[in-house]
């Protein structure tokens, strides 16, 4: 699967894993020798994602469930064990101005960016607890978590409160041995972001404003996970692994 093992022996759990960032997450945490549980709510693409893993030799399985069910969130981990690394990657957008959200898309952002990762991450971490080894929690959280910008405003703040949420719980949950940071990526060219790139005024005014003068891609986001996920950060907490190739450095 690759040369990198120092995740041999451990489960990780990745949400929103079918395609994009989840599913890079997921190979690459398979390539560092981890069991790689990907969910997504649907399940040919992470049957795809997972036939990729394991056809290179690595260990994958796929579950298909919507982690806005709570219940049935609790049913899969029942089924999968104690997970050692969780990365909370299932996400949403839905740019607007501000005067023309809905409360039905402020609920929409909210309810899959911020009441689903936490309550996930609360199922997740109290297996953590009673195991007693530890772990690690990542959320795959936004430069937009750093600044502000036009027509996101839900999506600044429900990006926010997934920062605050993980400053909170690495301090709680740091006496446990459990570690939880984000990282935060910039402009990748994902298929949820393609049809802004698509634009190309956006697309040239995104590239303006990126000092190393390129696009992210989903290697870079997925090796910052394998990072945090990793041993070699034992002693990283409650901190945002910004990716952004300098945009919020403006």
């Amino acid at each position: 699967m690759g040369q990198v093992t120092t995740l041999d022996g451990r489960t990780a759990l990745v949400t929103g894993a079918g395609r994009g960032l989840g599913r890079g997450i997921g190979v690459a945490l398979a390539r560092a020798g981890a069991k790689v549980v990907l969910v997504s709510r649907t399940a040919a693409e992470i049957d795809a994602a997972a036939s990729e893993i394991r056809d290179a030799g690595g260990s994958a399985v796929a579950v298909t469930c919507d982690v806005l069910d709570l219940a049935d969130f609790e049913a899969v981990l029942d089924g999968v064990g104690v997970v050692d690394v969780l990365v909370n990657n299932a996400g949403t957008n839905d740019p607007m101005p501000f005067g023309e959200v809905m409360p039905t898309v402020y609920d929409k952002i909210f309810d899959l960016n911020v009441r689903a990762t936490y309550f996930v991450t609360q199922a997740v971490v109290s297996r953590m607890i009673a195991a007693g080894r530890g772990g690690s929690v990542i959320t795959v959280s936004s430069q937009m978590g750093q600044v502000g910008a036009a027509n996101r405003s839900v999506y600044c703040a429900a990006k926010h409160a997934v920062e605050g949420m993980t400053k909170a719980l690495a301090v709680e949950l740091g006496p446990r041995g459990i570690r939880v940071n984000t990282v935060a990526p910039g402009y990748v060219e994902t298929p949820l972001t393609a049809p802004y790139f698509a634009d190309e005024e956006f697309r040239a005014d995104t590239m303006r404003r990126i000092p190393l003068g390129r696009l992210g891609l989903v290697a870079d986001v997925a090796a910052a996970v394998v990072y945090l996920a990793d041993p070699a950060a034992t002693f990283v907490t409650g901190t945002s692994l910004v990716i952004d190739g300098g945009y919020t450095a403006q």
